[in-house]
């Protein structure tokens, strides 16, 4: 892999597989900070990449905004849904590389652009999908061990079973209105579910969500797309009728689903 790195302009930019990566503001970090920064989101989008295959857009905009304290590499971040999608970043001016690549937050964001922009009630899908693959990556790339990855998961499921008592709309209804009500727990980690039930269920076939998206993301995905017409498209991709099935049981569903460890150990 080749990247050009720039010191004295405010961007930088790097050829990654088929996504040229543009780090708008570099500049204003240090040298040492510059190189780390770089390495950092250059090796993130590969380790992406390796895991749900070159993104569809030939450039993708990476937008810093450096802080001066903060209590983890990245405090916050958001994709700026655009022509062409990009991703906001805030961060620790002073983290390491490895403190930056042990962090989530890059993959779920990456994961993000890998589906179009779904309606406020198929956010869970959404963020699902990222909580889920964020995992994903950093298990196939080495970050986290195998039961790290099932405790991870476990953990995020947990949340949300507690928070499913207090949260009882229906799922599509909560998603919609999940910052009022402060619900993002069971609506990201019920969206996750959904996604490790459905690889379950691919696995029986010799199937993956992450070759499923793979293709999906060459094929078909637009920019924006109903929640129902982005299912359909998976369920044609993987030859079956897993994610239409599941979709009528999480939509509206007001529980969590049943799945265990031992089941996440076998993904």
């Amino acid at each position: 892999m080749k990247y050009f790195f720039v010191l004295l302009l405010s961007i930088s930019s790097f050829n990654v597989l088929a996504a040229e990566v543009v780090i708008h503001n570099l500049s204003s970090l240090s040298s040492n900070a510059q190189n780390t920064v770089s390495t950092w989101v250059n090796q993130s989008v590969e380790k992406t990449q390796n895991t749900l295959g070159p993104l569809k857009q030939t450039t993708l905009p990476i937008y810093l905004k450096p802080q001066y304290f903060a209590f983890e590499p990245v405090p916050w971040a958001t994709v700026k849904r655009n022509n062409p999608d990009g991703i906001e970043l805030h961060i620790d001016r002073y983290a390491s590389l490895n403190a930056f690549t042990k962090d989530w937050t890059l993959y779920h964001e990456l994961s993000h652009l890998y589906l179009p922009l779904l309606p406020y009630s198929g956010f869970w899908l959404s963020e699902g999908f990222a909580s889920y693959m964020q995992n994903v990556i950093m298990r196939d790339s080495g970050i986290i061990t195998q039961p790290q990855f099932v405790q991870r998961l476990n953990a995020g499921f947990d949340r949300a079973r507690l928070q499913t008592k207090t949260k009882t709309q229906p799922l599509n209804k909560l998603s919609a209105d999940m910052w009022k009500q402060r619900a993002q727990q069971r609506v990201y980690w019920t969206g996750a579910a959904f996604f490790a039930q459905a690889d379950l269920k691919l696995q029986k076939q010799g199937l993956s969500v992450a070759g499923i998206i793979k293709q999906y993301q060459t094929c078909c995905r637009p920019a924006r797309s109903s929640a129902k017409t982005f299912i359909k498209e998976l369920d044609k991709l993987s030859g079956s009728s897993i994610f239409t099935t599941l979709y009528a049981k999480y939509n509206t569903r007001t529980d969590f689903p049943d799945i265990n460890k031992k089941q996440l150990n076998t993904l």
